[in-house]
Formats: C-alpha cells, sequence, structure tokens
C-alpha cells in the first residue's frame, strides 16, 4: 500500500514539474506561447496564478502532446523524452467512462 501512495505522489510530482518545465520552454519560445495564449484564452497576466491550478496543468500538457512536432521542439529543448512527456500527461487524464464520453 505504502509503494502505490509513494508511487502516486511521486507521479504526481514529476507531472507537476513537467508541466512547469512546459511552462518555462513556452514563456522563452514567444510564437508557441501566442499560439498556446490564442489556443487556450488564457491571458499572459493570468498564467503566474493559473500555475498552481490542475486543469491549468493539465492544459498545458495537453498543448504539447496534442501536437507531435511541438511535443518533439519540447524534448529536444529539455533534453527529456517524449515517453516521459505522456506519462504526466497521463496523471492530469480523467478517465472515460465505458460510454467513451469524458
Amino acid at each position: 500500500m505504502r509503494d502505490k501512495l509513494s508511487t502516486k505522489a511521486s507521479s504526481k510530482e514529476h507531472a507537476e514539474q513537467t508541466a512547469i518545465a512546459v511552462l518555462g520552454w513556452l514563456a522563452g519560445e514567444p510564437d508557441m506561447l501566442g499560439r498556446f495564449l490564442s489556443l487556450t484564452g488564457v491571458e499572459p497576466g493570468q498564467m503566474r496564478q493559473a500555475i498552481n491550478d490542475p486543469e491549468f496543468l493539465s492544459g498545458m500538457l495537453d498543448f504539447i502532446v496534442q501536437h507531435e512536432p511541438t511535443l518533439l521542439a519540447f524534448c529536444a529543448a529539455t533534453e527529456s523524452q517524449p515517453q516521459e512527456v505522456m506519462a504526466a500527461w497521463q496523471h492530469y487524464v480523467k478517465p472515460a467512462l465505458d460510454s467513451g464520453e469524458f
């Protein structure tokens, strides 16, 4: 039981750290940041407060994983593996219902 809890905690930590790395990367990529803001409707001034919101973190990871060239650019810039980003993204994905709906 304890191993499951520590794995869950480390998974959450990894997901948060990855999402924060995405934010840092976006901050250094003005065109990509503009695209992210445009697609999400988030205002630049809201980002500092939103970093504590799991849904915002999920949205940043969604943005990265939904576009393979963006995912690969992030991974190249941060020397991370796509599988690591996907694992972080999976932490935030809500399970689907049997009907296939969320």
